[in-house]
């Protein structure tokens, strides 16, 4: 399996756990694309992602229309989490229009990287507990730090977040305390013969302080220990950029993510 192969497994692997977080979330599987319907009205959250190699626009475009049906359907805003590896160099330069004529619009761009194993730290890293999200107060922690950090609406974090299924179906969560308050998040996923990194973010207030550093060297040492596995993958956002590239991590692939406005 190519590099880029083993973050989409890793990342469908973990989109779908939000898929069983409510009743009403399902996985459809369509020629060459997946529609993750986590049934919140986030768009993100029920998002669409390719199984298969584009080699031309009109095959992207029908894959898409699939989704984009299904989701007017169900009647949640979606999304698209694409990985520019499997389009044809010509589809790649024609996918944000095939994208705009289905109603989505490029949301953020990311690159999806990977490590083999964490450089040692440059600096000396806070003194944290660290907490796994197993009961109600770890997922109401864990819910807040990531409703302020991404943006996230409190009653659709609680919706993904606060569910014990979300935390059940392979998602091991950990939230991070610095003198008794939450302020740092990560988790971690088991899929593709890797760990999957996600969910990683900090407090305003506390952020540059070396917090997420230390989770992120938690959560990725614990679940190296419980599988004996190494190697790591990420979909970066740009603010976290530089303190993976120092843990190690090196981008193998371009991720684009498309939503809708409604």
């Amino acid at each position: 399996m190519v590099d880029f192969q083993v973050l989409e497994e890793n990342l469908r692997a973990t989109l779908s756990v939000f898929s069983r977080a409510r009743q009403e979330g399902e996985i459809r599987h369509y020629p060459g694309i997946t529609a993750i319907c986590a049934a919140v009205p986030f768009s993100t959250f029920n998002a669409a992602l390719l199984t298969a190699p584009a080699t031309t626009p009109n095959e992207l475009r029908q894959r898409i229309e699939l989704v984009a049906l299904y989701f007017r359907h169900r009647g949640f805003p979606w999304s698209v989490w694409l990985c520019e590896a499997w389009l044809e160099k010509r589809v790649r330069r024609q996918a944000r229009q095939v994208l705009e004529e289905a109603g989505i619009y490029v949301l953020t761009e990311m690159p999806g990287m990977a490590a083999e194993g964490l450089r040692p730290p440059a600096r000396a890293l806070p003194r944290m507990e660290f907490r796994q999200v197993a009961d109600e107060p770890t997922r109401r922690a864990f819910e807040q730090v990531m409703a302020v950090t991404f943006g996230i609406p409190y009653s659709i974090a609680r919706q993904v977040y606060g569910q014990e299924a979300t935390w059940e179906d392979g998602l091991t969560g950990w939230v991070g305390y610095l003198h008794g308050c939450a302020v740092t998040t990560a988790a971690t996923r088991l899929a593709g013969g890797v760990i999957g990194l996600y969910a990683v973010g900090t407090l305003p207030a506390f952020q540059r302080q070396g917090c997420a550093e230390a989770i992120i060297r938690h959560a990725v040492t614990h679940a190296q220990a419980s599988s004996g596995l190494e190697r790591s993958v990420l979909q970066s956002t740009a603010s976290g950029l530089r303190l993976y590239e120092r843990l190690g991590y090196r981008a193998l692939a371009r991720y684009v993510v498309y939503a809708s406005r409604w």
